[in-house]
């Protein structure tokens, strides 16, 4: 049974490029061999973050995340059964939304800073669904 899971969550420390890097090579490694896929949105210190894949697998790696030192203040947005993938083309895809142009961001906020906190799951998934047609996901940090 396939699954999707949104969660957000605020860095513990700072991260330099370096780590991001390094964290997304790890992440991307760890989920093929699961057979995780997804996006990661970076804003500010926060992160908002869609996995997909099977039950036990998603259900794993977020409970690995939620009890990860370097990740504070974990909020699950949404968890639903899907019948297919949506983010299929990304082990682990990322998109910062510093470079995004605000208006897109107004769209789906009061302000154009995106607080990943004050999304619904409905919300995140539609900025989700817009990134992706509007090309904005990349493969390195």
């Amino acid at each position: 049974m396939l699954v999707r899971l949104m969660y957000v969550s605020r860095a513990a420390d700072p991260l330099s490029t370096d780590a991001l890097g390094a964290i997304l090579r790890r992440s991307r490694q760890d989920n093929q061999a699961s057979g995780i896929t997804g996006l990661l949105c970076l804003s500010g210190g926060s992160f908002l973050q869609v996995l997909e894949g099977g039950r036990s697998q998603v259900s794993a790696l977020y409970n690995r995340i939620a009890a990860d030192a370097r990740h504070r203040d974990v909020v699950l947005l949404s968890y639903e059964e899907i019948s297919e993938r949506r983010f299929a083309g990304w082990a682990m895809g990322m998109i910062e939304l510093a470079r995004l142009n605000p208006a897109l961001l107004l769209k789906y906020s009061e302000a154009a800073v995106l607080d990943p906190y004050a999304l619904s799951g409905r919300v995140a998934m539609a900025l989700f669904e817009e990134l992706i047609a509007t090309a904005s996901v990349s493969c390195s940090p």
